[in-house]
């Protein structure tokens, strides 16, 4: 198939229609709202749903009583337009029914402005909303990831019968690349669970429980399927990591410009390399242990004032230096300033990241 020029939001529609979106419900923030626009536009001429809610609230109570259809269904926003929804994102999760939830990250807190972070990595991956819950969460680093992952997490979403989050930004929501859209192969999931099936069977759907044994119960099943997602589903890319004396961990747009300071610190002869996740759940705590036990000296790169780095602390060797490195407000570094840490942590003047 051809390549399209496409900006990465409308990369996002354009993979959830041919992924099979049947239905999508949302309300317009920015930078994410090419999203819907493309939607509004083209879910109808293939016979799909397409509905502005009042709200966000509303917009994930409508996610859940379509999920709870087993039909394939999405919604989106950005930064503080998540946060409304957290509530609904935790009812989905405790009642286990799959959808997709898009953020193309802003920067905050409060209202911030429209400009691209990533402070939202803790709501993503510890849960956000109430109770014990986990969302599997993607986080691309390109247009072509924003069609790819999308595919991949109505895939995800169904296979474990969870909310799957692609974790975005403003930078990649807007920036225009060439994509190429690839054909996706859907296999039909068992639907004996949804509120009406083949099976003649009708279900209750619900996140209650009152009973606290019941609760418990329930909350260790989810916990089995948490840990069976940590084992099959880590997902991270290494670039120049063969011989490095030092690594980098950076996601999202973040990592593009990591990637370019490794390639000008090795022109002048620093052996630095890069390890990029591309799920932030579940974490790649297995190869940032293996790279650290060997490097000792770790430097975070991301677009806050310091939330992964954390994850990155908890994974790495016993001994190891962890830095951080971040911009924010919408800010982001350039890859000569990401060399001048390098440099700096190299020559013994880094500050560890406490």
């Amino acid at each position: 198939m051809a390549k399209e020029f496409i900006k990465g939001n409308e990369a996002i529609g354009k993979a959830a229609i041919l992924a099979g979106l049947d239905c999508y419900f949302g309300y317009p923030i920015t930078p994410q709202s090419e999203l819907p626009e493309y939607l509004a536009a083209e879910m109808p001429k293939v016979g799909k749903t397409f509905l502005q809610a009042e709200s966000e609230v509303a917009a994930i109570n409508m996610v859940y009583g379509a999920a709870g259809t087993g039909i394939r269904v999405m919604t989106s926003s950005s930064s503080p337009g998540v946060s409304l929804k957290l509530e609904g994102i935790s009812y989905i999760a405790g009642a286990e029914l799959p959808c997709v939830v898009v953020n193309v990250q802003r920067g905050g807190p409060g209202l911030g402005n429209i400009a691209p972070e990533q402070g939202d990595y803790f709501q993503a991956t510890k849960g956000g909303g109430h109770g014990n819950y986990r969302l599997i969460v993607l986080a691309p680093d390109s247009g072509q990831e924003m069609a790819d992952f999308t595919m991949l997490a109505f895939d995800l979403a169904e296979k474990y019968r969870n909310p799957v989050m692609l974790l975005a930004d403003g930078y990649l929501g807007q920036m225009k690349e060439a994509v190429e859209f690839k054909k996706p192969e859907r296999k039909t999931p068992a639907n004996d669970w949804t509120i009406g099936n083949k099976l003649g069977k009708a279900n209750v759907i619900t996140s209650i429980d009152i009973e606290p044994e019941k609760l418990e119960k329930h909350n260790l099943n989810l916990l089995a399927k948490y840990n069976k997602i940590k084992e099959n589903e880590v997902r991270f890319e290494e670039f120049m990591t063969d011989d490095c004396e030092l690594f980098v961990v950076a996601y999202g747009i973040t990592s593009r410009v990591v990637r370019s300071a490794v390639e000008l610190a090795r022109e002048k002869g620093i052996k630095v390399g890069m390890l990029r996740p591309q799920t932030l759940f579940p974490f790649p705590k297995d190869i940032i242990n293996k790279l650290s036990e060997k490097t000792k000296k770790v430097l975070v790169c991301e677009l806050s004032t310091g939330q992964m780095v954390e994850d990155v602390q908890l994974s790495s060797a016993p001994g190891t230096d962890v830095y951080f490195y971040g911009r924010c407000g919408g800010m982001v570094p350039t890859d000569i300033e990401l060399v001048e840490q390098i440099e700096k942590i190299l020559e013994g003047k880094g500050e560890i990241f406490k």
